[in-house]
């Protein structure tokens, strides 16, 4: 069969793009590397959650408090208000999207890409079968990147696409007790410590029966596997048993452009768009895939190939001040200890909390209290500045 568009991918953002295609009545097939589970914390908002319509029995834990570690140990503890965080485990959170995909009537193939090939029969994704071991390819009009940071298909059709600045993420997943030690199986906890992230942060994060311990660095020599072992042994959880260990690249900022003009389109980590500061990538892998098939679709139906660079317009109308600000966050705080000694101290702040959780809830900058964002501004300045001790608001 000719396909519409091809999916290279099975992800949040592959799975995705590819039942949104099929919902439409596209003929698309999508393509997923079989076993790959990527680390993550798991996180996931009430707006994912409403906006894709992700069943309750996907979500293995609702978190109701987040907390705030700075390098010497002060904890500040912000209630998740009017609502929960959701948790989710990627080996089946992943799976339930394909097979939600697939049972929308996009084709499922599992393999390895290999590459994109032009004739003038279409454009053919090339891959090797899980099963057989063979070379086989798809063909089709269009195709949609979302094969992860460090994407293949990014590096061979989009300019830029082998430039993407990234983080390494690593993190265990553990069996997790009850209450324990500093482990609350109703809390993530976020660690801003130099000692196990000189550039990003570590986090425990509850999943039910489970929980992910883990931590990212976008610097080189950091031993990784000794930073998460830290995180265990200070949470109470160096003597649970590890249930896996997965390691990947983490991209820092959506890519200039997503598109190669022609019939390659990227989504999600491809593309670049994991938010700065949080690192939370599901939201926006599954928002990018979205509108990659929507600039598939509008280019299916216009001819044109211009079309594709919707993609990339639709998500950053919605998501760049965000990212803007999520952004400045980053590169004013995560610079030194004392810098995130700071950070931790304005996050007691009550106002920063409630605008923060709101935005982060609902995915947008909140407006309705412009006093509350000239304070926040103002306190921001004060700590950035040494205007004020490193000590609670």
């Amino acid at each position: 069969m000719d396909y519409d568009v091809i999916v290279v991918g099975g992800g949040p953002a592959g799975a995705t793009a590819a039942e949104d295609l099929a919902q439409a009545g596209a003929r698309v097939a999508f393509l997923d590397r079989a076993g790959r589970i990527k680390p993550c914390g798991g996180a996931i908002p009430p707006r994912l959650i409403s906006d894709f319509d992700i069943p309750d029995s996907q979500l293995v834990a609702k978190i109701s408090t987040a907390r705030m570690i700075s390098p010497t140990q002060r904890a500040v503890d912000i209630p998740i208000e009017n609502g929960f965080v959701g948790m989710v485990d990627r080996e089946h959170f992943d799976e339930f999207l394909r097979c939600r995909a697939a049972k929308a009537g996009a084709h499922r193939n599992t393999g390895t890409f290999l590459r994109i090939e032009r004739d003038g029969d279409g454009t053919h994704v090339v891959y090797r079968d899980k099963v057989s071991g063979n070379q086989m390819r798809l063909t089709g009009k269009i195709v949609i990147g979302a094969d992860g940071a460090r994407s293949n298909v990014a590096r061979g059709e989009v300019p830029g696409g082998d430039k993407i600045p990234y983080v390494i993420a690593y993190h265990e997943i553990i069996r997790a007790p009850g209450k324990v030690g500093q482990y609350d199986p109703e809390r993530c906890d976020v660690i801003y410590d130099g000692t196990i992230s000189p550039d990003f942060y570590g986090w425990v994060f509850p999943h039910g029966e489970s929980a992910s311990v883990g931590m990212g660095t976008g610097v080189d020599g950091i031993d990784l596997k000794k930073a998460t072992a830290e995180l265990r042994v200070a949470s109470g959880l160096e003597h649970c048993e590890t249930i896996r260990r997965e390691g990947a690249p983490i991209p820092l900022e959506p890519m200039k452009k997503w598109d190669n003009g022609r019939d390659v389109v990227l989504a999600g980590d491809a593309a670049g768009v994991v938010a700065p500061s949080s690192g939370e990538g599901i939201y926006y892998a599954m928002i990018g895939g979205r509108v990659a098939a929507s600039a598939a679709l509008a280019t299916l139906a216009s001819g044109k190939a211009s079309d594709l660079a919707l993609a990339r317009k639709l998500f950053m109308k919605e998501h760049k001040t965000v990212f803007r600000v999520l952004r400045s966050m980053q590169d004013a705080y995560y610079k030194s200890d004392e810098r995130r000694e700071r950070f931790v101290s304005l996050c007691h702040d009550i106002d920063v909390q409630r605008l923060t959780f709101e935005a982060y809830m609902n995915k947008k900058l909140v407006k309705a209290r412009p006093m509350a964002h000239i304070k926040i501004g103002l306190k921001n300045l004060a700590h950035l500045t040494r205007l004020v001790p490193e000590t609670y608001a």
